[in-house]
């Protein structure tokens, strides 16, 4: 018998040997020559071998690179906040309000349709709607809703959330929409024979069991969002900055173990918001 296992055991990592050598080549490689680099020294015209912590010295003490973070933080809330509530009423709608399953797969594909084109085009795209002269400036200026144009709509925080918002909602739209399918229904109509109101049974019943479709689409969202560079480029007019594009100047300027030193950062206040929100359910168990 021990003989057994211990040949199962043996084929069981003879098997996961392949994924987890592409996993160490593609994942774990990479991540360990950015922590390598970050401790290198770099000049304005090049960058040495050493180990010092000149760079994440620089990073953690500068009154700069806190704004950036903490603005990261704030685009990254409020994104998460807006895609949960319009992402949680689409996938609501389309689990409880939609009988017919042709529908709810014609609906889903209809939401999938922005995806069709690349994140720049439709980041892009809100420009010239937003801009001073452009559709929304106008057509309040013609319902006389405002006098003049509206400055703060484009090249402003409000402009890169709504991109955010517009570009990463499915992701929170797709986890929720499946967990939401997998609720029994029986339990619902249990809920309301005790006589319990479509809040209570909202509150009560469908959010908990929804809570692993939340989590999974909140750890999509909070990840890419803070990520991100090219939206907060474009959409706030080089007027404002995030960690992404952080690194992306860094990069720019061949400053590559400041830019390593960075990411290192910011993968660590990644994998911190990650292991809080997994406290709040464990998502192997549910799914």
């Amino acid at each position: 018998m021990a003989a057994l296992l211990k040949n199962r055991h043996l084929t069981g990592w003879l098997l996961a040997s392949p994924l987890a050598a592409v996993l160490a080549f593609f994942l774990v490689l990479p991540i360990l020559m950015i922590v390598v680099v970050s401790f290198w020294g770099a000049t304005e015209f090049s960058i040495y071998p050493a180990f010092q912590f000149d760079n994440y010295h620089f990073l953690l003490t500068s009154p700069v690179t806190l704004q950036v973070f903490l603005n990261t933080f704030k685009y990254a809330l409020v994104t998460w906040a807006l895609t949960l509530g319009i992402g949680f009423t689409v996938a609501y709608f389309l689990a409880f309000h939609v009988r017919s399953q042709t529908w709810q797969i014609a609906l889903f594909l209809l939401c999938t349709i922005p995806f069709w084109t690349s994140n720049i085009i439709r980041m892009i795209s809100w420009i010239p709607f937003l801009g001073r002269n452009g559709l929304a400036n106008s057509t309040l200026i013609s319902w006389e809703v405002i006098d003049e144009p509206l400055e703060w709509l484009l090249f402003s925080d409000f402009s890169v959330i709504l991109a955010f918002v517009h570009l990463y909602t499915l992701f929170m739209v797709v986890p929720i929409f499946n967990t939401m399918m997998r609720i029994d229904r029986s339990l619902i109509e249990a809920a309301n024979d005790a006589g319990a109101t479509g809040f209570q049974i909202l509150t009560n019943v469908i959010i908990p069991l929804c809570k692993p479709g939340i989590m999974i689409g909140s750890i999509f969202v909070v990840t890419l969002v803070m990520g991100d560079f090219i939206t907060v480029r474009f959409m706030s007019g080089s007027q404002s900055a995030n960690v992404g594009r952080l690194i992306s100047n860094d990069i720019a300027l061949l400053q590559y173990p400041s830019a390593a030193a960075t990411a290192v950062i910011l993968l660590v206040t990644v994998l911190m918001v990650i292991g809080t929100l997994l406290r709040f359910v464990d998502i192997r168990k549910e799914l």
